[in-house]
């Protein structure tokens, strides 16, 4: 079979969990590191966002839409589960992290870190947010709190969209703060950073550069 190309960055979440699904199935993929905006990401996204998928005449954008291609067409562990109750708990699970956590941890607290012009870190956005970061990590850490996964007692995808957004909050005070006083999830955590796929998709050293838009 066609090996298949992820274009994005490791910096990004979405590329991470993408690529993570990728090593938790042993599919032998391509990572095309690129900025955001890139050619090669307007080629397929009409908005030059990160990831996308080229996969022999397929050209895809969206992650969850990725993950969830690569999941089917290739062997392994299922990530996506088959069955009904599991199958919406993951997509769930998914949409919650994509449309609400994403927004307050990476995109509101982490960039008042880095996307300033100043270099300063935006301290009012951070006192703002930071209740919403610690009202959603509540959500979290009851929702992982009885198997330590959040679809029952199974790894899926929603484990691995989840982890990748949790891992850069513990850069800065106030979020490695909030992670450490939400137990069930700082033990979550702690435990699948032990997975070969969590290690092996581990972004590379140096100050964040802004490239985390993605979809």
């Amino acid at each position: 079979m066609t090996k298949p190309e992820i274009i994005g960055s490791m910096r990004s979440t979405y590329t991470r969990a993408v690529c993570m699904l990728c090593e938790e199935k042993s599919i032998d993929y391509t990572l095309t590191e690129v900025g955001l905006g890139a050619p090669a990401l307007r080629a397929v996204h009409p908005f030059g966002k990160m990831p996308v998928l080229r996969h022999g005449d397929l050209a895809l954008f969206e992650s969850a839409a990725i993950a969830g291609y690569l999941d089917r067409s290739f062997g392994g562990a299922k990530l996506f589960p088959a069955e009904p109750r599991g199958a919406a708990l993951t997509e769930q699970w998914v949409s919650f992290v994509n449309t609400v956590v994403d927004r307050s941890f990476i995109r509101t607290y982490l960039y008042a870190y880095i996307a300033t012009s100043d270099g300063k870190a935006d301290r009012a956005a951070i006192d703002r947010v930071m209740p919403e970061v610690r009202a959603q990590l509540a959500v979290l850490d009851k929702a992982v709190a009885k198997t330590g996964h959040l679809v029952d007692d199974i790894f899926t995808y929603a484990d691995i969209n989840l982890l990748v957004i949790l891992d850069p909050l513990k850069l800065a005070p106030e979020g490695a703060q909030a992670l450490a006083d939400a137990s069930n999830v700082d033990a979550y955590v702690a435990r699948h950073a032990m997975r070969a796929s969590f290690v092996r998709t581990a972004p590379p050293p140096g100050p964040p550069r802004r490239v985390q838009p993605a979809s």
